[in-house]
């Protein structure tokens, strides 16, 4: 007979206990089982507990072998509610043969069996097995392999796609937060915000009558922020415009270019005023002084209808050029990508209410294709893909598995809200932005075309737009940093369960796993298809990672000090773009922006969206027990310093600037999609 003493822990909170009974079985090697015992019954009976910790003895009259699983059952109590059950881990000792009590070693090392997760009735039996991480092509008994496998097959019969839109990344087939259960879902607290002086504006279906009535607005909401304020008193300056493309919300649509587009309809002449004495256009095309906005991914995207009036939106191309100062000033823009007499080139010579409301336009364009592409597609939708994936085809014992989680889990839930709220009908994009439900699809569907895998990886896409070597481009500079320390981090993980390339290639569960991605997120743009080296697959693990997680920071958090003063940041234009010069007053300008409830309603949501929470959990800090011990430790423990180093040179920078660049400090950098 063999006997194994058996510690059964709760996890700590407050509502992790239940009153269910709780039956265990002990699976050995060559899959004999123990018969099920209930634990917290009988005599000496133990409860279910917040942090409650208690033995139980478990006997079996035939040789077990090696414990490979525990299998947990929760069993409804008669006469008490059916409450959920939060495990921490479980810990199996086998009495040593021959021992006594007093006779030496009575119990053999403790095997861990890590739990970390709510138990439920509803879900049947949950077999758990121990903390080492393997691939399964090191897996050597049968019954794990087998494991593997069910459990794969369990979450692709939970977890299924869905299509959100033609021409758009796949999403999970679920309708509400309830869906995902308790192991999937997460609860934010928020760091509470004030937001008594945009209430009450909802009727105000009315354009705003001054810039003077703006000013009120902001200074009642945006008093205490310093970065908004430096916005408020910059946003028509030239300079600040360029400032944006490099260190705004957005500064992934601007690139270096060699050549004009075709259908800009601008001569060297036209631009030489603007240009250095003794330069011209095509000399500073040749220095690389020459930038592009080109917003063509808007071109036919039908515009939205707000407060029952018709709105419009443009697919600007705009020049900028990096002056010896270091300044990228526009020097041209052109509303639409047709060229011809009724869209005319806006110059900085022009009278100045023509000049700033083409400004305004292309901020406009900017705020759709941030919204939408930048920030939902290239942060969200990839993020909800490679968590769907990697629970339908990574097993929890998969190393991949274990590090990306704590990176996308949380873009379930997430974009499940969004879908029922921000994104349906009679939410902020029905009722406030340009590219309202009818564009969404459209919209996204254009920039997912667009999307290329390179660019979403840091070095490559910098040097291709030029950005790389900048001075004041401080987005870059962050952005180099923090995912050379990420793929440092990624490339120690990896080679800690891969020990060369043919074993990435012979997984399996890998292969299978990045098939997926393609096939439902991303099948045209230069995904790898499968991964034949450690570099190709450290380079994606990074490259999900850092999205997931700086590249959200970046687009997200910055959202309310740039959009707060609303001229700079507009989400609608509320008349047809000018298609002619010099007869617009400055007060014109207002008649074009959004009116005042889609203003208030806007920002309401931008300030919920862009407050970190205040439980928020920064970058590379994981409350997983995986990490705590051996290898991940230490990699995690690198990781962090170097994470550290970056914040406080972040800092120091920092204080030297006027307009400071906080938005990729790591310190600052949430953990994942959770917001």
């Amino acid at each position: 007979m063999e006997e194994f003493k058996v510690a059964i822990h709760s996890s700590p909170f407050p509502t992790s206990g239940t009153y269910s009974f709780l039956q265990l079985t002990l699976i050995g090697s060559e899959g004999v089982e123990t018969s099920p015992i209930t634990v917290n019954t009988g005599d000496n009976e133990h409860h279910l507990l917040p942090g409650s910790a208690f033995v139980a003895r478990v006997c079996s009259k035939v040789t077990l072998g090696q414990v490979v699983l525990v299998r947990l059952c929760l069993v409804t109590r008669t006469g008490f509610p059916d409450l959920d059950w939060h495990c921490s881990r479980v810990e199996v000792q086998k009495k040593c043969n021959g021992q006594v009590e007093g006779a030496g070693q009575l119990y053999e090392e403790a095997d861990i069996f890590p739990c970390n997760r709510w138990l439920r009735t509803v879900d049947g039996c949950l077999e758990l097995r121990n903390r080492q991480l393997c691939l399964l092509i090191s897996e050597t008994v049968q019954i794990l392999k087998d494991h593997r496998l069910k459990e794969l097959q369990s979450k692709q019969r939970q977890i299924r796609w869905r299509t959100f839109a033609d021409g758009v990344p796949y999403c999970v087939d679920m309708a509400s937060v309830k869906d995902l259960g308790p192991n999937l879902s997460y609860t934010r607290q928020s760091p509470g915000i004030n937001l008594a002086y945009l209430r009450g504006f909802t009727e105000r279906a009315e354009s705003w009558q001054s810039f003077t009535d703006l000013k009120t607005l902001f200074y009642h909401n945006g008093n205490l922020n310093p970065a908004a304020k430096f916005v408020q008193a910059h946003w028509r300056e030239d300079w600040f415009f360029g400032y944006q493309c490099l260190n705004g919300c957005n500064p992934f649509m601007v690139r270096q270019i060699r050549f004009l587009p075709p259908n800009f309809s601008i001569t060297s002449e036209m631009l030489r005023p603007f240009l250095s004495d003794a330069s011209s256009l095509e000399l500073e095309l040749e220095r690389g002084t020459i930038f592009l906005l080109d917003y063509e991914v808007l071109a036919g995207v039908p515009a939205n209808v707000i407060n029952q009036k018709q709105h419009y939106l443009t697919a600007p191309l705009v020049l900028l050029h990096l002056n010896r100062q270091g300044e990228l000033k526009p020097i041209a823009i052109q509303l639409q990508q047709d060229p011809g007499p009724q869209n005319p080139v806006f110059l900085p010579s022009d009278p100045s209410p023509d000049w700033l409301l083409a400004k305004i336009w292309a901020r406009c364009s900017d705020f759709q294709c941030h919204q939408l592409s930048s920030h939902f597609l290239r942060t969200h939708l990839l993020g909800e893909v490679c968590c769907t994936a990697t629970l339908r085809q990574l097993p929890e014992v998969h190393p991949l598995h274990q590090l990306l989680m704590p990176h996308i889990r949380s873009t379930l839930q997430i974009n499940i809200q969004a879908r029922t709220s921000l994104l349906a009908a009679n939410g902020v994009f029905d009722k406030a932005i340009g590219s309202g439900l009818e564009a969404l699809p459209v919209l996204l569907s254009e920039a997912t075309k667009r999307l290329r895998y390179h660019s979403l990886c840091v070095p490559g896409d910098l040097e291709d737009r030029g950005l790389h070597t900048l001075p004041h481009c401080y987005y870059a500079q962050d952005a180099v940093r923090v995912w050379n320390a990420l793929y440092r981090f990624v490339s120690g993980w990896v080679d800690e369960y891969y020990h060369g390339d043919n074993e990435v290639r012979q997984d399996s569960e890998l292969q299978n796993w990045i098939s997926e991605i393609n096939i439902y997120g991303f099948p045209r743009s230069g995904f790898p298809e499968s991964f034949q080296t450690k570099l190709e697959l450290c380079q994606f693990v990074t490259m999900v990672i850092y999205c997931c997680t700086a590249q959200h920071a970046a687009v997200n958090f910055s959202q309310v000090d740039f959009a707060l003063w609303m001229p700079n940041c507009p989400a609608s234009m509320a008349r047809p773009p000018p298609q002619t010069k010099g007869v617009l007053t400055e007060d014109d300008i207002l008649s074009y922006l959004p009116d005042i409830n889609s203003t208030c309603s806007l920002l309401i949501t931008l300030f919920l969206l862009s407050q970190p929470a205040a439980d928020y959990v920064p970058l590379c800090q994981y409350r997983e027990a995986v990490f705590s011990s051996g290898a991940p430790h230490r990699l995690v423990t690198k990781v962090q310093a170097e994470l550290r180093a970056i914040s406080d040179d972040i800092t120091e920078r920092n204080k030297k600037l006027e307009l400071p660049y906080t938005y990729m400090s790591p310190d600052r950098i949430e953990n994942s999609v959770a917001i």
